[in-house]
This record gives structure tokens, sequence and C-alpha cells, in this order.
């Protein structure tokens, strides 16, 4: 008889919020029992994160879950939009930069740090963003966090979307008590939440924060709306193009091209990671007074290593990817791809969130469910990620499908049928657990009918 697997009920919820526990004293023991909740995660095989890969980034990868146990699978995981992570031009003008410049900045950009190449990349960017300046950080989010924390003051607003990115939500809050989040995407909130505070105080500073394309549902806001209103409560906009760059638009520019809001944003932050096939980050302004304040009173610049020559090579070389033939035929396979996958799930039942892009979020639910369908997945051999809450809602838990320009039908309609194979069985899961739930009994087995499914879905 085929059978499933219990699974504890502290497994099947959501890890109690550790930050809000004032118990035990000891800071160190407060992290004891979320410790083993996650170490019983991997021994019930329904922790899906802090995988490892054993082979190079691809649409198809090999790997381990953290205790070592391997799996292989189509691989819709990575953030390698343009599949460009070993991409021959880009590894070559990697070693070259190390054959040159060595392996490491060994500074501050504000004292030693800087190399020839990261000065070329500022420059390149600039013209490639429309904008007088741009500043690079070594991490994405060290720009973001960093552009926020040195604009405002404690006496400074913040008004932010509910889902911009951790570290422009952190920065805010660490930058002012001032915070307003505002609901998704709502332009009229933000309009009328800035009227409020100018009618309030004339003379402190606003910082409004939004994103060009949001990663958890693959949406975007009316950026050429909401800096009009930042214009005219004096407002100031900065926005967060980490997801798009490079991997939408015309020219590689993102959504902005379709606002026709190139260089046309007080602020633009961004992030190489996605499509540029580095870590590092940008902070672009046509303030020359705020580049110096970004290098001489930003902590994550100020106080620690440049960026390396290897990343602003690879940068630099995948800067000049994107803006060739290649990079315009490699964004509309990456857009062919993003609509073949959410047509194919939303055929099979599936709810897909949001607007074409490298993110498909298909939402799932329920949070037991959630994770067992993750289980399933990676056994099935699809390499996908799964958001829970605390990130989304309880009853929001969803796949970020990440889709590359790489990936071809084959593994689009693989990864669909694995998909539904991993719903079926999560689902009998499921109601094999209620069934032997509280009964003080031998679990039961499955019914025929459902043992021949799940024998059928495991071939």
């Amino acid at each position: 008889m085929a059978m499933f697997d219990d699974i504890p009920d502290q497994l099947r919820t959501s890890l109690p919020a550790v930050e809000k526990q004032t118990f035990p004293v000891n800071l160190l023991e407060r992290w004891e029992q979320p410790g083993i909740w996650w170490q019983e995660r991997v021994e019930h095989k329904i922790d899906p994160y802090q995988k490892y890969s054993t082979t190079r980034v691809s649409n198809f990868i090999e790997g381990a879950h953290r205790d070592g146990t391997p799996f292989q699978g189509h691989n819709f995981a990575s953030q390698d939009y343009l599949s460009l992570a070993s991409h021959p031009d880009l590894i070559k003008a990697a070693i070259a930069a190390i054959e040159t410049y060595g392996l490491h900045s060994a500074g501050s950009a504000a004292l030693m740090g800087n190399t020839a190449l990261s000065v070329a990349l500022e420059e390149r960017l600039a013209t490639f963003l429309g904008y007088d300046d741009v500043v690079v950080f070594p991490i994405g989010w060290a720009a973001g966090y960093g552009a926020v924390k040195t604009l405002v003051k404690p006496q400074d607003h913040v008004v932010i979307d509910i889902l911009a990115h951790a570290c422009l939500q952190e920065s805010a809050h660490d930058a002012t008590e001032n915070v307003h989040v505002h609901s998704h995407m709502n332009a009229r909130a933000i309009e009328s939440r800035l009227a409020r505070i100018r009618r309030e105080d004339e003379t402190c500073g606003i910082l409004v924060v939004t994103e060009t394309l949001f990663s958890m549902d693959s949406d975007f806001p009316n950026i050429a709306a909401i800096q009009e209103i930042c214009h005219r409560f004096n407002a100031t906009l900065l926005v967060d193009c980490a997801h798009d760059l490079g991997a939408l638009g015309a020219t590689g520019r993102g959504k902005l091209e379709d606002f026709d809001m190139i260089g046309k944003v007080d602020i633009l932050v961004g992030a190489f990671s996605k499509s540029f096939a580095s870590m590092g980050g940008f902070v672009a302004t046509n303030s020359k007074g705020f580049r110096f304040g970004l290098r001489g009173q930003c902590g994550p610049s100020t106080f620690t290593n440049a960026m390396s020559p290897v990343q602003a090579a690879t940068v630099l070389a995948a800067l000049d990817l994107v803006e060739s033939p290649e990079g315009k035929e490699r964004r509309d396979r990456l857009m062919h791809n993003a609509l073949r996958l959410r047509a194919g799930l939303e055929a099979a039942g599936f709810e897909v969130l949001g607007k074409p892009s490298a993110i498909v979020p298909m939402l799932i639910g329920d949070i037991l469910l959630a994770r067992l369908m993750t289980r399933y997945a990676v056994e099935f051999g699809g390499i996908v990620n799964l958001v829970e809450h605390p990130a989304v809602a309880r009853n929001a838990c969803r796949w970020r499908l990440q889709v590359m320009a790489d990936h071809t039908d084959a593994q689009i309609d693989a990864l669909v049928e694995i998909a539904e194979k991993s719903r079926e069985m999560a689902e009998m899961h499921v109601e094999w657990l209620s069934a032997n739930d509280n009964r003080g009994l031998e679990p039961a087995a499955l019914p025929a009918a459902a043992e021949a499914k799940v024998a059928a879905a495991a071939e």
C-alpha cells in the first residue's frame, strides 16, 4: 500500500515572528526553537530554502538541499532572465578584468576602491539610463537602502508602496518615524497622503518610493502619473527598476520606456543581479550634490569595499549585449517563454498573477499545500521557488517562477505538467493528513483509486 508520511502540526503553519519575541532573556536562546522548526522542516522534506547549485546556473541545473540531498531538474528558480550567467562574452570579460586589475577593489569608493572599470561603468550607465550621474554599489540591497537613508532625515516623510522591496522598507523606517505605507500601486492614496502632509508641514522633505515592476505580483504602476503627483507637492520620487531593466523594453530600458520616462524619474535605483549576470547595484540622479552624499555620507558606500573589477567588467559586457541585436533577440525569447508558461498554467487551472514579465507568480494559497507542492515539484524535476507567509499573506502562498531566455518550449511544457502532478500529489497528501489527524489508530492507507493516482504521478 502506498503511504504518505506525517507532517507535524507545527510544520503546517507559519513560523512565529522571532523579532516580536521577548523571552527568553538571552538573545541567542530566542533562536533555539526557530532553529529546531527549520531543522524539522528539512527532516520532513518541506524546506525548499537554502538550496545550492553544483553546476553552472542554467535552464537545467543540478544542486542539493541544505542537508546535502541532491536534485536536478528544469530550473525556474534562478534570476538569470537573459541567460547571461555563463555567456562566453561575459566570462571572457571577467577573466580579462582579473588579469588586468586583480580580484579585489581593496577599498571604499570614497578612498581608493574604484577602478577604471567601475568609473567607466558609471559613465556608461548614465548614458544608458539618461541621467547626469550614476553611482554604483557592490550589492543591489546597498544601493536601495543607501539611497533612501542618505536622502531622508528624521523630520522628513516617506510615502511607500506596501509591496516595495525590503531594503527600501527597512531604510525608510531606519531614517524616520514618519513612514506612510499605502495600498499597492494606489496613485490616489499617494496623492491624498502628500496633500495631507503638505497641509500640516510645508517645509519637510517627502520621498515617494515605488518600483517599475513588483516581483511578487509581476505588476507595474503608472510611473509618469506618480512623478507628476510628486512634482505638484514638491516631493521626490525614487523608483526601483531591479526586475525589468535589461529584460523588458524595446531597447532594454525596462517599463520606463513604455511611459516615456527614461531619465525623467527623480531618482532611479536598480540591481545587476537579474539581467546583468553580476552582483551590484546603482543609483542614478541628475543631482551632482547627491552623488557626493552617496560617496561620503552613505554607510553602504562610504564604509564598505567598492565594486570589484570582475563585477564592473561583467556588467559592462552585459550592457554591450543588452544593447545589441542579440540582446533584443533574447528579450523576445524571454517574453515568448513567459507568455507560453502563463498560458500553460492558466490552461491547467492555476491562477497566474500580474502581467507578462520574466516573473510568473503562480498562486497556490494554503501554506501546507504550497510546501507539499514544492516538495513534489523538485522530486519530479521542476526547480521552483516557494514564497510563503510572512513574505506574503497566509492564504496567498505562491511559486515565484522565474523564466529565462534559454528555456525551451519543451521545458516550459514540462514545468506545467510537473505543476499539475505536484498539485495532485499534494492535495492527496493533505487529504491523507486530514483523515489521520487525531485518530489514535494506525495510519490509514490510501484508497485503491488514490493509490493508483500516486503511482501514476510518481512515474
